[in-house]
């Protein structure tokens, strides 16, 4: 059976600069990955050559089973989308809410456009009647609901997930993160996060690869976040770092 993220020997240039050696990476369907390490180690970049942002790459890259080179990018975002770390960012500011939500339908050519959208807005818990607001008269919060209704309009069955909500509140997250955690279980999705958080690693995923100066030192599951069994020295130095910063985000369970 294909995986619904299969990466292997990806290697990334920026200039002269190597920032991702050689990884690779299987991603079931259904499951949820995370990537972790720190700032400049390369998982943000691994999430941006999978959707094409990035230009210079070597290696292989599957979606669903499909090279990724085959797909073109209206075929790629009916099976992956991404939602980004900053949704004040990454929204448009003069388009309002519904412009946002309808603009995957129409570019494909899905109907039924009006109905679609209130019903995403509902399943994200956005109120219908902030329809037709704009992002500054959003919360982060309900922005970042905004931002995760966009990326699945189109029903993809994978989300790379960059840093979600890194720009929030402390309580705002608890909230975001139980919202991916009920659409995971209600549309079947699968998740590949980047973050530095190991918290939310240990409430949002069933495995993770710690990355250090841009290579896969470990991949474990995430029973190694309760007992710290990890055999890489960055990875425990890692874990090592998190401890005590889980009170943040126990409280969304």
């Amino acid at each position: 059976m294909s995986a619904a993220l299969d990466i292997r020997s990806l290697s990334v240039r920026y200039g002269r600069t190597d920032v991702v050696r050689d990884v690779s990476i299987r991603v079931a369907r259904g499951e949820s990955y995370a990537l972790v390490g720190e700032s400049g180690s390369g998982k943000s970049t691994i999430l941006r050559a999978v959707v094409g942002m990035v230009p210079d790459w070597r290696g292989e890259i599957e979606v669903d089973g499909a090279p990724r080179s085959a797909l073109g990018q209206g075929a790629f975002a009916q099976h992956c989308q991404m939602v980004f770390q900053d949704p004040y960012a990454s929204l448009h500011p003069r388009r309002t809410v519904d412009a946002t939500l309808s603009e995957p339908l129409r570019i494909h050519g899905i109907g039924n456009r009006d109905a679609q959208v209130i019903e995403m807005m509902r399943s994200v818990g956005l109120d219908p009647r902030y329809r037709f607001r704009f992002p500054h008269q959003l919360s982060g919060g309900q922005r970042q609901r905004v931002a995760i209704a966009r990326a699945l309009m189109l029903d993809p069955k994978l989300l790379l997930l960059d840093e979600p909500t890194s720009a929030l509140d402390v309580s705002v997250q608890a909230e975001i993160l139980n919202l991916l955690v009920r659409l995971r279980a209600e549309r079947g999705l699968t998740y590949v996060l980047v973050t530095h958080a190991l918290p939310v690693v240990s409430f949002l995923c069933d495995r993770l690869g710690v990355l250090h100066k841009g290579q896969l030192v470990e991949e474990t599951g995430v029973a190694a976040l309760h007992d710290g069994a990890f055999r890489a020295p960055y990875a425990r130095e890692l874990y090592q770092a998190s401890l005590g910063a889980g009170d943040r985000v126990r409280d969304a369970g």
